[in-house]
């Protein structure tokens, strides 16, 4: 992929799936002196694959596992370009990112559990 520096080679087991690093910020230690870090840069790397791959018109259905508002925009464009986007998200999604998806599926214990079996 031309990220080719933010991503780990696609596995032979799973090659239709790419992993993106982004970074890591330190943001200095906690309360008891353990270093905290924070991951940086991979919510837009996601979303330009996502707005990549929908304007080439390489997919027709995608997933997103997310409730982080900065997919907005990708999910936007993505829809324009006629994808239809399903978002499996937690308690609590960003609300306008779940007005813009096409489907919602939260994650319920139900729900979890049907994966399991």
């Amino acid at each position: 992929m031309r990220y080719a520096a933010t991503s780990l080679p696609p596995s032979t087991a799973c090659p239709a799936i790419t992993v993106r690093l982004g970074r890591l910020s330190n943001l200095g230690p906690d309360q008891e002196g353990r270093p905290r870090f924070e991951q940086k840069q991979v919510d837009i790397l996601l979303g330009i694959d996502l707005v990549l791959l929908a304007a080439k018109h390489l997919i027709q259905e995608a997933i997103l596992v997310t409730g982080d508002s900065d997919f907005i925009p990708a999910v936007t464009v993505a829809k324009a370009e006629g994808v239809l986007v399903r978002l499996y998200h937690g308690v609590n999604p960003h609300n306008s990112l779940g007005q813009e998806a096409d489907e919602r599926v939260p994650f319920t214990a139900p729900f979890i559990e049907s994966l399991q079996r």
